[in-house]
């Protein structure tokens, strides 16, 4: 899942949406290096990682995907789920997403000194781009491919990758109405699935939509 995704499932809990952007710089074993709170963000990070890639809806939608991009499935399956997510934000959270947005930057800006450089340069980032809100719009999805694909050694093979994804995007919009509520729902007991409160079993009140 991709930012705007995993900011979503860990909301309201400050440190777990700080760790949910730690998440994608923190790497190796967790040892309390960390502030508790951001660990346990970055748990919930990697746990929603872990349960969408071995998720048999995800699965499949790998294997259906176009020949010529299956290789990049994950990158493009990540990027075009915050998309619909934005699309049909209102079906899971009663905050509107400009809303939402604002408030995670605002959150994440308030934590910045618990933050890794990486971190805090894509904080950064996103608050003067809006990044977030930018996946509304499908465009998106293609552009932010195509700037992943320019750290890959061998050419870019993304950069042009819109002709090619276009036509699944019908089948990208299924899959995610499909996977994304049994997500939230996985998400909902998180705390007792990763005993993220150090063996006190409490569910975080997402301030999300019942799927």
């Amino acid at each position: 899942m991709n930012f705007l995704a995993h900011f979503h499932l860990a909301w309201p809990d400050k440190g777990l949406v700080a760790g949910g952007l730690e998440g994608d710089y923190y790497k190796g074993p967790l040892r309390g290096e960390l502030p508790a709170a951001i660990e346990r963000g970055v748990r919930l990070h990697r746990a929603i990682d872990a349960y969408t890639d071995n998720h048999p809806r995800v699965a499949q939608l790998r294997r259906d995907f176009p020949g010529s991009l299956r290789r990049y499935a994950g990158i493009l399956i990540d990027l075009s789920f915050d998309h619909f997510l934005s699309k049909h934000w209102r079906n899971y959270s009663d905050i509107p997403l400009a809303e939402f947005n604002s408030r995670i930057y605002h959150t994440l800006q308030t934590q910045q000194h618990t933050l890794s450089e990486g971190s805090r340069r894509m904080l950064a980032r996103m608050v003067d781009h809006d990044i977030l809100g930018l996946y509304l719009d499908w465009e998106t999805v293609p552009a932010s491919a195509a700037r992943i694909g320019q750290r890959f050694r061998r050419g870019n093979p993304l950069a042009d990758v819109n002709p090619q994804l276009n036509p699944a995007r019908n089948m990208l919009e299924e899959a995610f109405l499909e996977f994304y509520p049994e997500l939230s729902a996985f998400c909902a007991n998180h705390d007792s699935v990763l005993n993220l409160n150090g063996g006190q079993s409490s569910k975080i009140a997402l301030n999300r939509k019942s799927p």
